[in-house]
């Protein structure tokens, strides 16, 4: 989810419907926080290649539609949304989906699908790791979550244009423990002038 995410989509008239159905959805909500049109067409693109998908974060679905959009029929999609009165919103919004899955709950519900070919891990830092956001929180483990090959997406990110990024002037925690992570090979990718997105691949065993 991006901070007024939801507003950058006014204007544009190349969405997929499905998109915009979301769009309508989360402004009617009030829901601003929507993931933006750059890490959306993005999203598209990584769910072509992908079999079974999850998301953390749902919001109103926005980023769920665009993955949506771009999944190959067979592919089976689940998201989860901390936020009870917006995954039942979600849940509506695709329930002439069969293949997606929206359900309420915390972070971790979505290990009950993994493996994932794609995890999108969006919304309020869940799962990103540890310490984001303050206080303990163990983080997304991509050896469980992942199958060999698989891919992580991390959204919302400010661009990076130093080696270590920083965050708040020191060393950015959830990209270091990404970019350095042992089972991943990890990089960043530039959106927009202000705004990146960290995509992982889990290595093969061995």
């Amino acid at each position: 989810m991006s901070p007024r995410g939801t507003a950058a989509y006014e204007g544009l008239t190349d969405l997929p419907p499905l998109v915009e159905r979301a769009v309508d959805l989360a402004r009617r909500a009030g829901f601003a926080n929507s993931c933006r049109p750059e890490h959306g067409r993005l999203l598209r693109a990584l769910a072509a290649g992908a079999g079974r998908i999850g998301e953390t974060g749902t919001g109103c679905g926005v980023g769920l539609a665009w993955l949506a959009s771009g999944a190959r029929p067979g592919t089976r999609l689940f998201s989860v949304e901390l936020d009870a009165g917006r995954a039942a919103l979600a849940a509506r919004l695709f329930a002439g989906q069969p293949q997606v899955t929206v359900f309420h709950g915390d972070w971790t519900r979505i290990t009950e699908e993994a493996p994932f070919d794609l995890l999108v891990l969006d919304g309020g830092g869940q799962g990103k790791s540890s310490g984001i956001p303050a206080g303990p929180q163990a983080p997304a483990d991509p050896e469980a979550l992942l199958r060999p090959g698989g891919t992580l997406v991390i959204d919302d990110l400010t661009p990076a244009s130093a080696w270590p990024p920083l965050f708040g002037g020191r060393p950015d925690p959830a990209r270091m423990h990404w970019l350095t992570h042992p089972a991943v090979d990890a990089a960043e990718l530039r959106l927009a002038p202000d705004l990146a997105a960290l995509v992982a691949t889990r290595r093969f065993p061995g």
